[in-house]
């Protein structure tokens, strides 16, 4: 418990510096939400209106740390201002209409990527030299080392423009109403299937290669010899003692890339024109929406933490030694 709680500090220590730099760094740009926001409507508001908007956007000329102190004030609340992009809907309602999706598409690709290319990396450790070690870690790599906006593009076009397999872009279909029926379920899984077996095909080499180095330096250790010489069968051998003393690299990977999920697979979203965290993202810079990139930054990193501090949780339960060390 100790060493989870002194975690938790770090992780509370690392969040206050990220919201200090997600605060400053807006305004060492040049230029401002209010200003950008006033050049969008081309001499239709009264120069009044600057001030009003300044102060909308937090902008106000209080001394810079008392805007910081409201800035954290309103971040504890969950209040991030004003999108400029989509004026006047708040950062808040803005991002929560894009978490949803990337959540859903990055997500599960992730997992899947993870859990496929963790099993192939087992058997390609516990079967050297057969099929699984000799063909599928360089075919793997070999794919996955490819640009992915590459992969992405050419899936697109053979199997959703030629082939018409699968639709070209966005969540759903146009005519579809968002509701939890059988039908529009299927429409939505009709419509991730091709952005999320790009992102399982590009990443799966990575998994696979990480597990099967570290499989082999595991089965060379004295606990599984001494496990073989019992006469224990070999799927526990393989799984008990081999792979789950192999998985703590994996595991700590594994929640470092569900902690950038929320960042959105960018070029997936792009790609496909998929309504997530990452176009989001690429509207805000479009449109110069600093509140909107701030909410973004900070869903991230909270993101990331708040994935690692899980990780130390199940690298705690996985491994004993670490048990015993925090005790």
């Amino acid at each position: 418990m100790r060493f989870l709680l002194r975690r938790l500090g770090f992780y509370l220590v690392a969040a206050w510096v990220a919201l200090t730099l997600n605060f400053f760094l807006p305004r060492l740009i040049p230029g401002d939400p209010a200003t950008a926001l006033f050049a969008r409507f081309r001499g239709k508001l009264a120069p009044e209106a600057m001030q009003a908007l300044r102060e909308t956007f937090g902008l106000s000329n209080a001394p810079l740390w008392k805007q910081y102190l409201t800035y954290l004030s309103h971040a504890l609340r969950g209040d991030f201002g004003i999108s400029v992009a989509y004026f006047p809907s708040p950062v808040v309602k803005v991002i929560g209409s894009g978490l949803v999706w990337t959540v859903f598409l990055a997500g599960s690709a992730v997992l899947i990527s993870f859990v496929l290319g963790t099993l192939l990396g087992i058997a390609a450790a516990w079967w050297r030299r057969g099929w699984a070690d000799s063909v599928l870690p360089p075919l793997l790599v070999f794919i996955g080392s490819l640009p992915y906006f590459w992969l992405a593009m050419v899936a697109l076009y053979i199997l959703g423009f030629t082939l018409r397999w699968f639709p070209l872009g966005h969540a759903y279909a146009d005519d579809l109403t968002p509701a939890w029926t059988w039908e529009f379920i299927a429409d939505v899984v009709h419509h991730a299937a091709l952005p999320v077996g790009s992102v399982v095909i590009a990443t799966m080499g990575g998994w696979l290669l990480s597990m099967r180095n570290t499989m082999i330096t595991v089965m060379g250790s004295d606990f599984v010899n001494l496990a073989r010489a019992k006469g224990l069968a070999p799927d526990r051998v393989v799984l008990r003692y081999a792979a789950r003393n192999a998985l703590l690299p994996s595991v700590t990977s594994l929640g470092m890339a569900l902690g950038f999920v929320l960042g959105g697979s960018l070029l997936t979203e792009v790609v496909f024109s998929y309504p997530g965290q990452g176009y989001l993202l690429v509207q805000a810079v479009r449109t110069q929406d600093y509140p909107l990139m701030q909410g973004i930054f900070l869903v991230i990193t909270l993101a990331v933490l708040g994935a690692n501090w899980l990780v130390d949780v199940v690298v705690l339960w996985l491994d004993p030694r670490i048990r015993d060390s925090a005790s």
